[in-house]
């Protein structure tokens, strides 16, 4: 069996799991052979408050990590099977104090962490922790690239929920849509660790538009209650009280319908992102952007002023995700279709869409991109969402990369730092995930 603890800290949120899974189990020559269970044996995660600034505040969330790993290791280490009283003095073995007695417990074959991208001080908290617990227990380390992460989450989910010998879904290779507060990509994972990035935002990430949308369109009184800095959960709540029943929706079912504006019964109407510039040719780019919507409602709150009704301000939450959720579904059918028309031997594989990060977790999202896919004859494609739980930042994920990327004989030197902006593309200036420095391949030994 592979343990693996790890820790996720590139924001504001820290977290700290312990996974362990089947060994060998992950291995292209044994997935379909082998059962690969997983099981988490601990899972926490600590955000940071920063309620008074309305965003990430980096000094705040950096205190937060140093105020709280140390603690969440701590308590992670009680959570960590036993081992028996007859391996004691084994080195896969360590002693820990529990309720004031001595427990001894299996020790984790290796630790995992995020190394990037992010905030570079609070990954380095969590990488220079990680270390330190690698060198302690005489185990490697595998530092993680969170994208690639949040790419792998639903392999973690099948994982998890595996009962009987089977290979773990979605197989490579798929279509990953990833998005969140800081990023916006539209991804062809081929393999563990090959992700071509087919579309990015050339602004801002779609996450950060929809909070900021928030911002302009939610009741004070709404942003005032709320216990999160990240608005988009309020946005979607606010649009939708009666959650997927509120959805009413149907996907333009071309793409000259799509394209155009949609008036509303107050006289405003929102663009759809690069379908208005001079020439045309933005409409069909492999692109997002989000930039022109946030100022387009930021426009309409500040012109109506008063006037914004709730109802008002409702249907404007609606539309602009609507607009937004459209757009980020736009690019995954030209993506689709663009594999189509190169006729690639990899078409009957490309049958997955995963979509993860924080925005993933919206169920209107889901709704768009269902409701798109269908209507524009790829409903046999599959739309892979982990749950809300696993959308978000967290260290699960980070636990489960570090495994597949172990299992593949991937480790990271002690020299390793952390790094701010860390491409998943191989064909990027940094090499992609195996591009930059201090990786090491271990000899991987053949199972029986």
């Amino acid at each position: 069996m592979d343990k693996s603890m790890s820790s996720e800290g590139c924001s504001d949120d820290t977290s700290v799991a312990i996974l362990e899974t089947n060994a060998h189990s992950l291995r292209k020559e044994n997935a379909a052979s082998l059962p690969c269970a997983a099981v988490l044996h601990f899972h926490q995660k600590v955000t940071a408050d920063n309620r008074r600034w309305r965003g990430v505040h980096p000094i705040v969330a950096l205190v937060s990590h140093q105020d709280n790993l140390a603690k969440l290791i701590t308590t992670a280490l009680d959570a960590l099977p036993e081992a028996s009283t007859v391996s004691r003095g084994s080195t896969g073995t360590i002693t820990i104090c529990s309720k004031g007695k001595s427990v001894l417990k299996k020790k984790p074959d290796f630790v995992s962490v995020t190394r990037g991208p992010g905030m570079r001080s609070n990954l380095s908290t969590g990488l220079d922790t990680a270390k330190g617990l690698a060198v302690a227990w005489q185990v490697p380390l595998v530092g993680v690239n969170h994208m690639q992460a949040h790419a792998l989450t639903p392999r973690l989910v099948s994982a998890l929920e595996l009962s009987r010998p089977q290979s773990i879904e979605p197989s490579f290779p798929f279509l990953s849509l990833l998005v969140s507060g800081g990023h916006t990509l539209l991804v062809h994972s081929k393999d563990l660790a090959d992700h071509a990035i087919l579309a990015t935002t050339s602004d801002i990430a779609i996450g950060n538009a929809i909070d900021r949308i928030a911002k302009f369109v939610l009741p004070e009184e709404t942003i005032q209650d709320s216990d999160e800095i990240m608005y988009g959960r309020a946005l979607e709540q606010f649009a939708f009280p009666n959650s997927n029943l509120d959805h009413n929706y149907t996907a333009p079912a071309k793409r000259g319908e799509e394209l155009k504006r949609k008036q509303s019964r107050w006289g405003w109407s929102l663009g759809v992102p690069l379908a208005e510039t001079r020439s045309g040719l933005k409409s069909k780019s492999m692109e997002y952007s989000f930039s022109g919507l946030e100022s387009s409602v930021k426009r309409i709150c500040q012109s109506r002023g008063a006037e914004l009704s709730v109802h008002e301000r409702r249907d404007l939450a609606r539309e602009a995700m609507m607009v937004a959720f459209e757009h980020l579904a736009s690019r995954a059918v030209m993506a689709l279709k663009q594999v189509e028309d190169q006729q690639s031997s990899s078409l009957q594989a490309l049958n997955t869409i995963v979509v993860s990060g924080g925005v993933a977790s919206n169920s209107y999202l889901r709704t768009i991109l269902r409701s798109f896919l269908d209507i524009r004859g790829y409903s046999h494609v599959k739309l892979s969402f982990p749950p809300p739980s696993l959308c978000t930042d967290n260290a699960a994920m980070i636990a489960w990369t570090g495994i597949e990327m172990y299992e593949n004989g991937w480790t990271s030197d002690l020299s390793c730092k952390a790094l701010q902006t860390w491409s998943i593309d191989p064909q990027a200036k940094d090499g992609g995930i195996l591009g930059v420095e201090n990786w090491t391949r271990r000899v991987l030994v053949q199972a029986t």
